[in-house]
């Protein structure tokens, strides 16, 4: 009788018994709100569904033959990669500039990191329609009536099909520059005093203290914006939707990207399936892109 009575939990039992509880709760998150969407994305992709029916017909690999012979994909995903390879580095560049700076101040930084944090937590579609408004012709547009009284030429800007992707690019860079600027000062703080007291005894000036103590150090800062911020970039939307004059990445797809491209696959021509399948190419391409940036990060650390 005594061998069938169970022994009471321990309070170390029940406080892991909890743990699990509550760590239960982001999982079953996750698997919902992430995890499903994902799978479905794949199964979507080899169907023609058309979102208004309830057909879903499975044709393989249909969608993706299209895919590789469909000349607006390679036009957004070109327009996509351009976003990144030009916007990524010159944010990081501008927001390290503007640590480094501030870095160096002992009264007034604050201010400094309110002021070039504040666009990062604007709404990107408010800052889009004042970027928009800014480009406009005159006597409406700010930059052209700079022009105007400085006695040179108004430029098209969001009407012409190749200073359009420039006017889009400013725009993202500029709400883009706080939290780089934030997270290199993150880094900037986390080095010891100790490098560069012993670094000035030595002799060495300011640009050799950057080039062989701050940067060096500041490598895991360096890594973990190029990860993020290229898996930003590739996701640009809202930006160009609302700078178009039409919400479609115009002049003549010039501005649009992948992900717009998708959207509008979707929710304007009603193309589920297809839109299903960019999705997944997309994911393919953040995916391997993360994978190289993380194998090359390990590979020189060994």
């Amino acid at each position: 009788m005594a061998h069938n009575m169970k022994k009471p939990r321990t309070l170390a039992q029940k406080n892991e018994l909890w743990a699990y509880a509550f760590l239960c709760v982001p999982i079953i998150f996750y698997v919902v709100v992430r995890f499903y969407p994902t799978l479905y994305a794949f199964y979507l992709s080899f169907t023609d569904w058309d979102i208004v029916s309830r057909d879903m017909d499975f044709i393989g690999l249909e969608n993706y033959f299209r895919l590789m012979g469909d000349s607006v994909f390679v036009k957004t995903l070109g327009n996509t990669i351009r976003y990144v390879v030009f916007g990524l580095p010159i944010s990081m560049f501008l927001g390290f500039l503007l640590a480094y700076h501030i870095n160096y101040l002992n009264r007034g930084a604050d201010l400094y990191k309110t002021i070039y944090f504040m666009p990062y937590i604007t709404s990107m579609v408010a800052a889009a329609w004042v970027w928009r408004w800014l480009f406009q012709p005159p006597p409406v547009g700010v930059f052209n009536n700079i022009l105007t009284a400085l006695n040179l030429p108004s430029q098209p800007f969001l009407r012409s099909t190749t200073q359009a992707p420039f006017a889009v690019l400013v725009t993202t860079v500029w709400a883009d520059l706080g939290f780089q600027m934030i997270i290199f000062l993150a880094g900037l703080k986390g080095i010891s005093e100790q490098y560069y007291e012993a670094a000035r005894i030595d002799g060495a000036s300011n640009m050799q203290q950057l080039q062989k103590i701050t940067l060096p150090l500041l490598k895991p800062t360096i890594v973990f914006l190029v990860i993020t911020g290229t898996i930003r970039y590739l996701r640009i939307f809202t930006q160009v939707m609302n700078m178009s004059t039409q919400g479609d990445g115009g002049p003549l797809n010039s501005t649009k990207p992948l992900v717009l491209y998708i959207y509008d696959t979707a929710f304007r021509s009603f193309e589920m399936g297809y839109s299903a399948t960019m999705t997944v190419a997309l994911f393919c391409i953040i995916l391997i892109v993360t994978l190289i940036q993380m194998r090359i990060t390990r590979s020189e650390d060994t």
